[in-house]
């Protein structure tokens, strides 16, 4: 059987026109972005400004709110630990400040999201996870609740990284704002997969990451808002003082110019792709159930939901023994940075799915080389497999 990939959530190939505007920068024009006294300097420069402005018009940020990463994972870590430092420092400042520091995530977010909140006890900052409903968006009422005066924070994914349920962002950051807090969200799952306005869901810290939407691995970026008033948080790699003393370090140029090909491509396409993946995965859908009457079930919520995602159930199968089984079809049961646990995974035990029902999950995600070919490969693959298997189980 020819392989097919159906693990776009994992990552992405680099798209073609985008290694094509990297590879330049990797030879003739190998210049380091920071040297100001040349040629070569100056012709780095000028990409990498080129391809921030292409990153926050994706966002519909200013060019000055972007600062490039190695990636989602550390723009996280420099968004929660950044804040919480500079509220630190300002209450050590002010000695009439007693509140306790707060910060408040989701239930669901990255393990870069929730194993950094693990950390901040130990800097005198306490944390709230909020659940999540059944269907996979947060429970808005519950967040309200959570906030406090000393609420320095509230950090809520855009879109999940498993069963790609998106959250309401405006009403997020408005519950924030009006405690007094800042928000940010990671957004790696959802950049470039629908249209993200940080000026219209006023957000103030936004991750994302170049390797999800058919960029380079290895590049990032994280969106800080410098209006409103400008917020300024401390950088947590000191050295050179590049991306204006907020992460030092010599720049990934080629990086970061593939970043900007990626968000740029994404913005001029995104709308149909979008729509073509949405019908490939009802398609998807629609098969399995077709042929797997009443024993397919999804995971959160069909709307709002990334279009290229669907995270489903089978009744009285191993979700590891259906990977094992399917061979040349590469899907997943869950989150890349989790995959090797044998425990159902804290996305669905926050929607509620029992222990069964959570280990018998498939991942399915769809991308810009998916075919309708492959989409009923995979139908007919997946349903001989379940079938197997739950007349193994029952045999047994």
């Amino acid at each position: 059987m020819k392989p097919v990939y159906l693990d776009y959530h994992a990552t992405t190939p680099v798209d073609p026109r985008v290694l094509e505007a990297m590879l330049p920068y990797f030879t003739e024009k190998f210049g380091n972005a920071a040297s100001r006294q040349h040629a070569w300097g100056w012709e780095a420069r000028d990409a990498v400004d080129e391809a921030r402005a292409r990153v926050a018009a994706l966002i519909n940020a200013a060019p000055s709110e972007i600062t490039f990463t190695s990636g989602a994972s550390e723009s996280n870590n420099l968004a929660l630990k950044g804040v919480v430092a500079a509220a630190r420092a300002g209450s050590d400042a002010d000695a009439a400040s007693t509140a306790a520091r707060h910060v408040v995530t989701s239930a669901v977010e990255h393990k870069s999201v929730l194993d950094v909140c693990r950390g901040f006890g130990e800097v005198g900052c306490d944390v709230t996870v909020v659940g999540v409903t059944a269907s996979g968006v947060i429970d808005l009422e519950a967040l309200a609740r959570a906030v406090r005066p000393g609420t320095i924070l509230v950090s809520v994914m855009a879109a999940n990284n498993e069963i790609g349920t998106i959250q309401p962002l405006a009403e997020i950051a408005a519950i924030a704002h009006a405690a007094g807090a800042l928000f940010h969200t990671d957004a790696a799952q959802a950049v470039g997969k629908i249209p993200i306005d940080v000026a219209a869901a006023d957000v103030d810290l936004l991750s994302l990451t170049a390797h999800k939407f058919y960029g380079p691995k290895g590049s990032g970026a994280l969106f800080i808002r410098k209006r409103r008033p400008r917020l300024s948080i401390p950088p947590q790699i000191a050295g050179g003082g590049q991306e204006n003393g907020l992460r030092s370090g010599t720049l990934n140029v080629p990086g970061a110019v593939g970043l900007g090909r990626a968000a740029e491509i994404c913005r001029l396409e995104m709308a149909e792709e979008s729509r073509r993946l949405a019908a490939l995965r009802d398609r998807l859908l629609a098969g399995l159930r077709a042929h797997l009457a009443g024993g397919v079930h999804v995971n959160g919520t069909l709307s709002p939901r990334l279009p290229h995602n669907l995270h489903v159930s089978f009744d009285a199968v191993e979700g590891e023994a259906l990977l094992m089984a399917l061979g040349d079809l590469a899907v997943s049961t869950g989150s890349a940075c989790a995959s090797g646990s044998q425990a159902i995974s804290h996305v669905l035990e926050a929607i509620g799915a029992t222990s069964d029902r959570g280990r018998a999950s498939i991942r399915f995600g769809l991308g810009r080389g998916t075919t309708e070919q492959e989409i009923d490969i995979a139908i007919d693959r997946v349903t001989a497999v379940v079938t197997a298997l739950q007349r193994s189980a029952a045999a047994r």
